[in-house]
């Protein structure tokens, strides 16, 4: 299963060092003035990390259902970061927003799947 998910697990891993990283690392990029950034890029995060996990495991989903449940992972992982925000950092804390915006991203990428997947199986047949 680690082998098969090595993608999934690196965004993880990436999501992981960016949630738990100090937010004095992210203050002296000019880029990162935009307001709202914070919640574009959470959208951003777990988009990407559900169109991985989707992508990866693109043989064995046959129904919508192994969607939804493919999208568990995700979602606890965002809120198992945001209390690890809250408990290990100083100069980060957690949000509720910050899982309203990373469940947005994985429901758009799971609505995405859903719908393309079918034009995409029927060109290539």
């Amino acid at each position: 299963m680690v082998k098969k998910n090595i993608l999934s697990f690196l965004v993880a891993l990436i999501i992981m060092f960016l949630s738990l990283a100090g937010s004095d690392n992210f203050n002296g990029v000019p880029f990162f003035n935009i307001p709202y950034f914070d919640k574009i890029a959470h959208f951003g995060m777990y988009f990407g990390f559900m169109s991985v996990l989707l992508f990866e495991n693109r043989k064995q989903i046959t129904e919508n259902r192994q969607i939804m449940l493919l999208s568990a992972i995700p979602f606890f992982y965002g809120i198992m970061m945001e209390l690890f925000q809250i408990i290990f950092t100083v100069s980060r804390n957690g949000s509720v927003i910050d899982v309203v915006f990373n469940s947005a991203g994985i429901i758009v990428s799971a609505l995405l799947w859903s719908r393309i997947k079918p034009f995409r199986n029927n060109a290539f047949k």
